[in-house]
């Protein structure tokens, strides 16, 4: 059973004289223009000052002309930057070396196989199936369709196939917006129906036993600005065929006011095969569940007998079921988790019988379940991967060998009246594969859907995994990849990512354009630092709300030993986080503006004080906190990377980026903490502000975009670490 979240992660040109000059101009654009809506607010006795709070009225013509000049300054900067080019060639080789890039991939009971693919021709993904995995492929839907009909860039957010595989759900969203509408598809004919879905960003739909109907969270209407749309979202029963407005409301706030659902709450349903049973999820980023049961048989009945299951304060994260048996993952008395079963009817979850006990090093990451055994994947400090089967008949634990020494594993399975399973696996320098596992022969067979490709520059790469000590003595765990023989000479260019939120691991990914850093001769450095996920449910809790500052002294923590152990020098770290990465990197700059280079912020939650006032802010509560409880409200504005900026301060270079179209981090979020730090600064080093009016939060992107934002971030780093091929010509 998946856990639904709300939140909540990659020609050489010479430049001519011209260009030069542009890179040398490093002077702050004026901003006194946009200084005067400045506002001090006072919280439990303590007031601030949000100079600022102008830029958050976006629609404002003074704002968007700001936003504008801000833009067109960075571009023309970052274009400008000797080497990005090169980048960029690199990327589309690297990008051309594969015939397709499979990937979301969904395999149905009648072994239908959905999944989008994307060419080197491609910006996005197309929707394509096949019976079997080796059955013909058939193009389904190519959003380009849509694009060409609206003006807009359309991206197939999700898919959803019924369990026979003839009809599919296809959720669709322009320009990086992820507001999701709906489509509905005959498969075998390649049809579309009538019937069109809006205001679906949740849209994770659910199918019913017959087929013919599934479940989905869709937004209210709102009528002003001053509405949150992402308030009072409920859950409805499509048929298909039918008008979307004859829908009926299965599960939702006003529906079912006993149940106490809050406003911010996203209500969601699944129904699940194996006990018949509706189970009715409300969300927010907490990891810890809150889920509700009905009966199946109960959906047709004008008010649905919904009973509590799983509580908050059961402090489960996961769970399926399995012959009436409830199996659950758990850090309740152990923070690497445990897995567990009672009883689906009365469960009674203080005195469950124990299936898999706490590691004492490793964290259970993930568990599947088939016809006959239970699969489990464990993680070291999150980069080293183990997969575990536990028989059903006999009980006995196996750990699996992999076919390759994996960082990361991610199984998955059809359920419980079928013995397949598949494991992907990858690591910082090696690509994601994908396997069948045979437990008749005990064996893995390779089925991948993308095609294979070779990157020869990536061979002799060196992967550390090393521990380095935060302020309080923590061993944090730290991963570095560099290219084999460089000379630690204290002088490379270190690029240090982090992210720190929601319990989320960094695990080992393979980017061939990201390891370009590498290729430059520079160290690629991931932070796992308290926050995530890596070493357990303590690791996360540790690094939230009033703990929040463990995460960027942990960030800190690590520059400091690559310092230290002859790695870099400050003069050569660039520091880079997304999204709510924007608070590890932003505080990190605030602390040590000595010990950073560059800070490079991408869609970053740069203002988390006013983050309540965004549309996507109140689901965030549980993991940063509210400015309604004292103690919070102070770590809020503790954490708050903007209103921590101080005058006359040397920092770093800044590269700031932000999507105009983005529902998760509103875009003025970035551009307040870029405006401040253009006026606080005086190191004289550029601090860009770059606003993509056709994107959003990452989600969604063409491939285009992707490869100039990386392009962007890799090119801003090695610039400002000193790179030679990177530095403007005098």
């Amino acid at each position: 059973m998946a856990r639904f979240q709300s939140v909540l992660l990659f020609c050489c040109t010479f430049i001519s004289t011209s260009a030069g000059q542009a890179i040398a101009e490093q002077r702050p654009l004026q901003t006194h223009s946009i200084t005067a809506g400045a506002v001090t607010n006072t919280y439990w006795g303590t007031a601030v000052t949000d100079r600022y709070r102008s830029l958050e009225q976006l629609s404002k013509p003074e704002v968007a002309a700001w936003i504008e000049q801000q833009t067109t300054h960075a571009r023309t900067v970052l274009n400008s930057i000797p080497g990005r080019q090169k980048l960029l060639k690199k990327m589309a080789s690297f990008d051309g070396r594969r015939k397709s890039t499979a990937y979301s991939l969904s395999i149905t009971d009648s072994n239908r196989y959905f999944y989008l693919k994307r060419t080197p021709k491609d910006e996005t993904g197309k929707l394509f199936f096949r019976d079997g995995f080796k059955g013909k492929e058939t193009l389904l839907f190519d959003p380009e369709s849509l694009s060409k009909e609206n003006g807009q860039t359309f991206v197939v957010s999700s898919h959803s196939p019924s369990d026979d595989g003839k009809t599919l759900t296809i959720s669709v969203s322009p320009n990086g917006s992820e507001d999701d509408s709906i489509l509905i598809m005959d498969v075998d004919s390649g049809k579309l129906y009538p019937e069109t879905i809006d205001r679906c960003r949740f849209a994770s739909p659910s199918w019913t036993k017959d087929g013919k109907a599934f479940l989905y969270n869709r937004m209210r209407k709102v009528s002003g600005p001053e509405e949150n749309p992402q308030y009072d979202s409920s859950t409805w029963l499509h048929r298909i065929g039918t008008d979307p407005a004859e829908d009926r409301e299965i599960f939702s706030r006003s529906r079912y006011p006993k149940l106490d659902i809050d406003s911010a709450d996203i209500p969601s349903v699944v129904y699940d095969k194996e006990s018949g049973s509706l189970f009715g999820f409300v969300s927010t980023v907490d990891r810890r569940l809150r889920v509700y049961i009905a009966p199946l048989a109960k959906l047709s009945d004008p008010s649905i007998p919904w009973e509590s299951l799983i509580t908050p304060e059961d402090n489960i994260h996961d769970f399926a079921v399995k012959k009436e048996q409830l199996y659950f993952l758990t850090p309740e008395g152990a923070p690497r988790f445990k897995i567990l079963k009672t009883q689906l009817a009365k469960p009674d979850f203080r005195h469950a019988e124990t299936v898999v006990s706490e590691h004492p090093e490793g964290k259970i990451d993930a568990f599947t379940l088939t016809s006959d055994a239970m699969y489990y994947t464990l993680s070291l400090n999150g980069v080293d991967a183990r997969l575990f089967r536990i028989e059903d008949a006999s009980g006995r634990t196996t750990e699996l060998a992999l076919p390759f020494k994996a960082g990361s594993a991610y199984i998955s399975s059809k359920g419980t009246r079928f013995r397949d399973l598949w494991v992907t696996i990858a690591g910082w320098s090696s690509d994601y594969r994908r396997y069948r596992f045979k437990p008749e022969a005990g064996s893995f067979s390779l089925e991948t859907i993308s095609s294979p490709a070779s990157y020869p520059e990536y061979r002799h790469l060196v992967v550390e995994e090393i521990m380095a000590p935060s302020h309080d003595g923590m061993l944090v765990p730290l991963s570095l990849v560099y290219r084999k023989g460089i000379t630690m000479n204290g002088k490379n260019p270190v690029l240090l990512y982090g992210y720190g939120a929601y319990g989320k691991s960094l695990t080992p990914f393979f980017s061939p354009s990201m390891l370009l850093w590498t290729a430059n001769g520079g160290v690629l450095a991931i932070a796992h630092v308290r926050g995530g996920g890596e070493r357990g449910d303590l690791w996360h809790t540790e690094g939230m709300k009033t703990t929040k500052p463990n995460s960027w002294k942990d960030f800190i923590g690590c520059a400091e030993y690559l310092v230290k152990n002859g790695y870099t020098r400050p003069e050569n770290i660039a520091i880079n986080g997304a999204s709510a990465g924007g608070i590890l990197v932003g505080m990190a700059m605030n602390e040590r503006p000595d010990l950073f280079a560059a800070v490079i912020a991408q869609v970053g939650a740069m203002n988390p004080l006013r983050g309540e006032e965004t549309p996507n802010g109140p689901v965030n509560v549980p993991e940063f906190g509210t400015v309604t409880i004292k103690k919070e409200c102070q770590a809020l504005i503790a954490m708050d990377p903007y209103l921590q900026i101080t005058d006359t301060t040397p920092y770093p270079a800044a590269l700031v980026t932000t999507g105009m179209n983005d529902p998760r981090v509103s875009a003025w979020q970035p551009a307040k903490f870029a405006a401040r730090l253009q006026e606080a600064s005086n190191s004289g080093k550029p601090v860009l502000f770059f606003a993509d009016v056709d994107a959003g939060h990452g989600m969604g992107n063409t491939k285009s975009k992707e490869f100039e934002a990386l392009a962007d971030v890799l090119g801003f780093g090695l610039w400002q670490t000193g790179h030679p091929d990177f530095q403007p010509k005098k």
